[in-house]
């Protein structure tokens, strides 16, 4: 993996003539995780797409880059909310699908290394009908590690996972994404106290950073700073933008 780089997003985005936000400023530290929170509407996931360079058909006026100056494209991974596996492929062969569909070799052999670090060697052949959500989603973090892109980029995607299996793979993507430059969209206050080295809230007036407690993460979901820092999230976001 390539040293991680910041990420910096400035500018308006807008589609079919109506603001989607801006203008904003949204600096993610390198090597480090940063989450993203706001209301439903306010373009958190469209910052990602941006950064991702999946325009579609907004408009966007300012810049999404990266902070040592070099390009972002094939230096980011994008992981979303739904699993997004192929139902008639095995679960090796949906965390190798990035490399055959750009005309690469599968690397067989890693893709085991990696679902061993997921824990899903021994569900290796099986299809994704075969498994639970969390194991879907375990599948989908292993995907994401097989691209082995310094800069990860996350769309919700424990958010439709049970409380015991969301904060599993919190514990899992921490240290298996630890060392990479890391923006994570998400809804659940919780889920930003344990997880953000850097706490972003995402208004229609803008951006503000909100510091978290200090140490390292994932924090103890019941330890008291954690707990006193999700409250003061909600009450932030409970505030009129």
């Amino acid at each position: 993996m390539n040293r991680p780089p910041a990420l910096r997003l400035a500018g308006s985005a807008a589609i079919g003539g109506g603001t989607i936000f801006g203008p904003l400023a949204l600096e993610a530290p390198a090597g480090e995780w940063t989450c993203l929170l706001g209301p439903s509407g306010v373009g958190k996931s469209t910052v990602l797409r941006l950064l991702a360079g999946l325009r579609d058909e907004v408009l966007f006026a300012g810049e999404a880059v990266a902070g040592d100056g070099e390009a972002l494209s094939g230096r980011v991974a994008l992981m979303g909310q739904t699993d997004l596996l192929m139902p008639w492929l095995n679960v090796t062969a949906n965390v190798t699908l990035g490399a055959r569909l750009r005309g690469r070799k599968e690397q067989r052999d890693r893709a085991l290394e990696v679902l061993e670090r997921v824990g899903l060697s021994s569900h290796a052949a099986k299809r994704p009908t075969a498994l639970s959500g969390g194991q879907r989603q375990r599948v989908a973090l292993a995907r994401t590690l097989m691209e082995d892109r310094p800069v990860v980029l996350l769309d919700e995607p424990f958010s439709a996972l049970d409380a015991r299996s969301r904060a599993l793979m919190q514990d899992l993507a921490a240290d298996l994404l630890a060392g990479r430059t890391v923006l994570h969209v998400t809804h659940d206050t919780a889920e930003a106290a344990r997880l953000g080295h850097h706490v972003l809230l995402m208004r229609d007036g803008g951006i503000t950073s909100v510091t978290p407690p200090p140490g390292p993460i994932p924090r103890r979901y019941d330890a008291p700073e954690t707990l006193d820092f999700q409250g003061r999230l909600l009450r932030m976001l409970m505030e009129p933008g």
